[in-house]
């Protein structure tokens, strides 16, 4: 599931033993005794066998069976033990698989052939940026001053952790001179971030240490000693799970004043501002940008792209008694923003489903009659930004990146020119700097960073990025379209080896996502060679919930139209088999996290077109998600039971809902993260014992838990590199390879 974002601009063959009630007319065996005791059975060669206690729920006159309910108490010892037993059979079951340990080794050493860099960041003469490099677990934060100089390591995340708890980097945001920087940290993946403050010139830390800051620093004030930050409200214990993200609020927190900012003065948030009026499942944020003498707060609904926009002078903020005027509200469809002087830029698809930009005075806003700067057009406008010279605008045009050049004094739009066609997969800009910093990639090609210098029209390699060691030039891919159930053609891209014969006889993983109005760009991780080289074949649905076509893309996948979703993902599968890329019998899905949806429901909807599916941290019980933390949050996306229509949309897109008994279901490989903040582990484990208990095709249904991780994010390296492994591993075995085939 997805995490609140900021407007850009300002800134996942074992046989199994059914379970057994106890009657006094049948024998009572160790099975049965266990399961009566409500502990988990281990059948001698499958996984354990997990209690069945129907519960029956009523929807809008609708009785819903729920058969492993009780798994949502997941601080329960029996669940928990259950789990623990799960994920020991299927670490034990994969690391058995012959061609494992060969397969890793492979996808090491081209995950260490590299260096990563990414969130390059500006302030001052500085440049800040995340780092990997081959001998690196962690992604580290480094400074240089200016692009030629000697880089410095700031925050080694490595340093914080211990044995079994790993930490990272979770966001950064330098002063505008670069003198201080605010940056967050946790552990586990748990995204759950302390936030800390630091001198960039010495790497002093400055003994802040601000928890509940999962949302991190929005803006630093004009002073350079103070900024603005999210901050959860404190919980009871007794509280649901669902009132975590509940009455945020946002802080100035003066550097130095108090170490755990509990004396921090409010300045947005439930409660506290007649005019801005902030509901507690809203999420309130406050922007500043250099270029304006304006600040804007920003009410938001969490995942819900539209939000209200209200503006005053900076120098007036004072919490309840900020001026404070209104920009904009949900209904006129804003979805970003970036400031230059008195005008402010915005983003919005009211009227426009592929976007346009729009200019309104922030002394006087009038949204109805703002001036159209950039118009809808055939490409998908994605983001933009003031940097000191003009707005930059980032665009999608049928899968390739560009980004458009438009002067502040009304001058045409121009591309800016890049060196190959690809994808823009970063794009950051700085109100103090002309120009634009770019990281450009492909499906094919690896990902480095260029600047665009204005004054020449030329875009150049930064070097912030070494070149990758490995060879890409054996590797191609292809942009096609499959017809939908309803005759919507859906965009598919197809990577693979040049000399790929297409006989149908090609493992084949097919990845969806379709959520949000999110894009699945074009991108390349050196470590796909491993899969790509034994002749497999890696392809992307670009489905409708996503943004591939704009607005109307996404909204064609979102709540009761979620089906064209799955539809659309099962299209994609249909076309690789029916073009001879592969076949039924080696054809994998992968969804991870909303595309849980994607994938469980081309999985209960279509087990004969796969030989095995993927379901990383996927939401898989929608009908029961709002009872979690990240449930609530995620209504304004997938909707909510609490109305006939919601539930009716959620029932629907529920994969766990839809497992039906006596069904030769494929191979399934189901992760979850321990820590996961977004969807929590008890929703991969429902599904996994509930296709345990349904099918009857005697392939391996199989729950991977990672006790130090959550969403994915955060994730160490060799994280990564043990999960990849272990799928890819499961998947030949799957497709009957005989290199991965146990004895």
């Amino acid at each position: 599931m997805s995490a609140p974002t900021f407007g850009a601009g300002v800134n996942f063959k074992g046989k199994r033993v059914d379970f057994m009630r106890i009657s006094l007319a049948r024998p009572v065996t160790a099975a049965a005794i266990l399961a009566a005791l409500a502990l988990p059975a281990l059948a001698l060669d499958g996984p354990p066998v997990a209690p069945v206690r129907p519960v029956t729920n009523t929807y809008w006159g609708q009785a819903v069976v729920d058969p492993y309910q009780w798994m949502e108490n997941d601080k329960n010892p029996e669940f928990q033990s259950w789990l623990k037993a799960e994920d020991d059979f299927t670490r034990k079951t994969l690391a058995d698989i012959p061609g494992r340990a060969a397969l890793k080794s492979r996808i090491e050493a081209l995950s260490n052939a590299g260096t990563i860099v990414y969130q390059v960041t500006t302030a001052g003469p500085y440049y800040f940026y995340l780092k990997q490099g081959p001998a690196d677990n962690s992604p580290k934060l480094y400074v240089r001053k200016g692009l030629k100089a000697t880089e410095r390591l700031l925050v080694d995340p490595e340093k914080l952790g211990s044995k079994d708890v790993h930490y990272s980097i979770d966001y950064f945001v330098p002063s505008r001179d670069g003198a201080l920087l605010a940056y967050g940290t946790s552990p586990g993946g748990s995204e759950d971030s302390t936030l800390g403050v630091l001198e960039v010139a010495t790497g002093a830390s400055q003994d802040e240490h601000i928890a509940r800051a999962r949302f991190g620093v929005t803006a630093w004030a004009p002073d350079g000693k103070s900024f603005f930050y999210s901050r959860l409200a404190p919980l009871p214990a007794s509280a649901p799970p669902g009132d975590k993200y509940k009455k945020s609020m946002i802080y100035r927190h003066v550097v130095g004043a108090n170490a755990d900012g509990d004396r921090d003065e409010a300045e947005l948030g439930y409660g506290l501002s007649p005019d801005v009026r902030v509901a507690p499942d809203e999420l309130p944020l406050l922007a500043y940008s250099p270029a304006s003498p304006y600040a804007i707060a920003v009410v938001q609904k969490f995942v819900k792209n539209e939000f209200t926009l209200y503006a005053a002078p900076v120098d007036s903020l004072h919490g309840a008694t900020t001026p404070w005027q209104k920009i904009a509200d949900e209904s006129d469809d804003v979805t970003s923003f970036t400031l230059h002087g008195q005008a402010i830029y915005l983003l919005t698809h009211k009227d426009a489903s592929n976007f346009k930009i729009l200019r309104t005075d922030l002394g006087r806003p009038e949204i109805a009659r703002a001036e159209v700067v950039v118009p809808a057009g055939a490409a998908v406008i994605k983001a933009l930004g003031a940097a000191h010279d003009a707005l930059y605008v980032q665009t999608l045009d049928g899968g390739i990146g560009g980004v458009l050049r438009v002067p502040f004094d009304g001058g045409a739009a121009r591309p800016v020119a890049l060196p190959y066609p690809g994808a823009v997969a970063e794009f950051s800009i700085d109100p103090d700097r002309p120009g634009a910093l770019l990281k450009l990639t492909s499906w094919t090609k690896p990902q480095l960073w260029y600047a665009y210098n204005p004054k020449t029209g030329r875009t150049t390699d930064t070097h912030l990025r070494p070149k990758s060691p490995v060879d890409y030039s054996r590797i191609t891919s292809v942009e096609v379209k499959a017809r939908s159930a309803d005759g919507t053609l859906v965009p598919l891209s197809i990577v693979y080896r040049r000399d790929l014969k297409r006989d149908g006889s090609n493992p084949t993983l097919l990845d969806g996502y379709g959520a949000y109005g999110i894009t699945q760009d074009p991108g390349f991780n050196p470590a796909a060679l491993a899969w790509l080289e034994r002749g497999g074949v890696y392809a992307v649905a670009h489905v409708r919930g996503g943004g591939e076509y704009g607005e109307d893309w996404h909204l064609g996948g979102q709540k009761l139209k979620k089906q064209n979703t799955i539809a659309d993902f099962i299209a994609c599968g249909e076309y690789l088999v029916a073009e001879h890329y592969t076949s039924p019998a080696r054809l994998a899905g992968q969804g991870g996290s909303a595309g849980g949806i994607t994938v469980g429901g081309a999985l209960t909807q279509r087990p004969d077109l796969f030989a095995a599916i993927i379901d990383n941290v996927g939401a898989s019980d929608t009908l029961r998600i709002e009872l979690s933390p990240n449930g609530p949050p995620n209504v304004p996306e997938f909707g909510t039971v609490t109305t006939e229509e919601g539930f009716k949309g959620l029932y629907a897109m529920s994969a766990y809902h839809h497992v039906r008994d006596s069904v030769r279901y494929p191979g399934v490989l189901l992760t979850t993260g321990i820590h996961d903040p977004r969807v929590d582990s008890w929703q991969m484990a429902k599904m996994t014992a509930r296709l345990q208990a349904a099918s009857t095709s005697g392939k391996p249904i199989l729950l991977r838990v990672d006790y130090d991780a959550g969403h994915g994010i955060g994730s160490t390296k060799s994280q990564g590199i043990d999960e990849m492994a272990d799928e890819w591993s499961f998947l030949l075995w799957q497709f009957g390879d005989k290199v991965f085939q146990p004895k």
